[in-house]
């Protein structure tokens, strides 16, 4: 049985209890209906015990897969997605639970793809220069350079690779096996856009504000960083020698 809705929003948590209730209910406050749900990595301050909360409140609307300790963002994107797709949602997005994306974009991300014929939308912060609000200036440059380093080693005409507020068609990611995604990190976010691109599917971006998070902790760190460097090196040697190709 399909859904109410055909959108889902994928976020996943770790030590999110100050931002879980508010980006659940800012999702579900759109005027597109939007469901939600939450891969939570058993989070110790009690994200999870929270998010059953909303489920009670909204019921078919917010749901949550939980799995013992972290495990890495890619495994968590790669569980939701396994379940949107078996639950028939036919527009999937990835989000951040800490406000860095503003959920209002979801909509202009959703029509990307939904009114505009695009099969994977990207919320970019570097297709109208840099739009990056309190961030360090370390990570400022960290990021936009590693984006630009992709677009050079992979030629992706993608101007932020390494995005986490995305939106795919349900073909896409039937089409993508999954199962083979090899990175958990930043280069995660990487495999998965230049594997829909060499698929030949059509990606295009829509320029978000990106802001930093007020509450929480950032889950960042550089060793997800030195993934990023060294796994699109290996991404694109890879391209090389294998074909990919797909059924209309």
């Amino acid at each position: 049985m399909k859904p109410e809705s055909d959108s889902v929003v994928i976020i996943p948590t770790y030590n999110e209890a100050e931002n879980a209730a508010a980006i659940i209910d800012a999702v579900l406050s759109l005027p597109h209906r939007m469901d939600v749900l939450i891969v939570d990595d058993g989070s110790p301050d009690g994200t999870a015990a929270i998010v059953k909360g909303k489920m009670d409140e909204h019921p078919g609307r917010v749901h949550i897969i939980e799995r013992k300790g972290k495990l890495g963002l890619g495994t968590a994107y790669i569980a939701g997605f396994k379940w949107a797709i078996a639950n028939k949602y036919d527009y999937i997005f990835e989000m951040d639970a800490d406000f860095s994306h503003n959920p209002q974009d979801l909509l202009r991300l959703y029509a990307a793809c939904h009114d505009e014929g695009a099969d994977v939308s990207i919320g970019s912060r570097y297709i109208t220069g840099v739009n990056v609000v309190n961030w360090p200036m370390s990570r400022v440059l960290m990021s936009y350079f590693a984006s630009k380093y992709v677009q050079i080693i992979t030629r992706l005409p993608i101007h932020d690779t390494t995005a986490g507020f995305v939106c795919y068609r349900r073909k896409v990611l039937e089409t993508i096996e999954l199962d083979k995604i090899r990175f958990k990190g930043y280069a995660f976010q990487i495999e998965m856009k230049f594997t829909a691109s060499m698929l030949g599917f059509k990606v295009t971006e829509v320029p978000i504000i990106f802001t930093n998070r007020v509450l929480g902790v950032s889950k960042m760190n550089s060793g997800i960083f030195s993934e990023a460097v060294f796994g699109v090196i290996k991404l694109k040697l890879s391209s090389l020698f294998k074909k990919n190709t797909r059924t209309a």
